[in-house]
């Protein structure tokens, strides 16, 4: 069976909307970080984050359900300027990747257990390290444009492309990919941490909108 563009299971399909599902290990760390600065990326290129349909979310493979984030994943949010209020913890379900168009994990651990849970997710989870390095080797003038032909069509396009390239850009090295768990660490570890999450996701919100980072 074919998985319908965009979405892993027939029924779940919303042409309308991209949904990008950060996934951690205990969904109070890595992936509201994650979550936050990515939804903050794209206030920023475009004052609202659903104008163009991209709707952001997160979950844990070992998710603490209804876990407020660490304290020092917010400090690090407050940081970077960016919302971290009222967020609530998740498990991760079926139903999240089943309706994920992209799903972006912190490690190679968390990407093989998501593609484990089958919904055809193969072609759609990346960890985020991952997507980054094979999103700058996408020539952004063979994605559709945004304004033209949508966003959503464009992000459709930026997760195939990523797909294709996969086999060909391999990672530098074994933990090149991987972003490290700072639970229970100090903030200067949490902030480290943080940074390597935007610098990743810079590149990718600006492949999926069109738009760079305002000065």
């Amino acid at each position: 069976m074919t998985a319908p563009e965009g979405r892993g299971i027939a029924g779940f399909d919303d042409s309308s909307t991209f949904r990008i599902l950060h996934v951690s290990t205990g969904n109070v760390c890595r992936s509201p970080i994650t979550e936050r600065l990515t939804r903050h990326a794209l206030c920023d290129r475009l004052g609202d984050p659903l104008g163009g349909g991209l709707i952001v979310e997160s979950a844990g493979t070992w998710g603490h359900e209804g876990a407020p984030m660490e304290a020092n994943a917010e400090l690090v949010l407050a940081d970077f300027g960016a919302d971290y209020s009222g967020f609530v913890g998740r498990e991760l379900l079926d139903e999240h990747v089943i309706r994920a168009d992209l799903v972006l994990t912190a490690t190679r651990d968390h990407r093989a257990q998501v593609i484990s849970m089958g919904h055809s997710a193969g072609l759609r989870t990346f960890t985020l390290k991952e997507f980054t390095r094979l999103v700058r080797a996408i020539d952004p003038a063979t994605l559709p444009d945004a304004h033209d032909e949508g966003m959503v069509e464009r992000a459709r396009a930026l997760v195939r492309a990523a797909a294709a390239l996969r086999g060909w850009l391999l990672a530098p090295s074994v933990d090149a990919d991987e972003v490290n768990d700072p639970y229970g660490a100090p903030i200067t570890f949490f902030r480290s941490i943080g940074d390597e999450i935007n610098q990743a996701l810079d590149p990718v919100v600006t492949a999926l909108t069109g738009v760079s980072a305002r000065d």
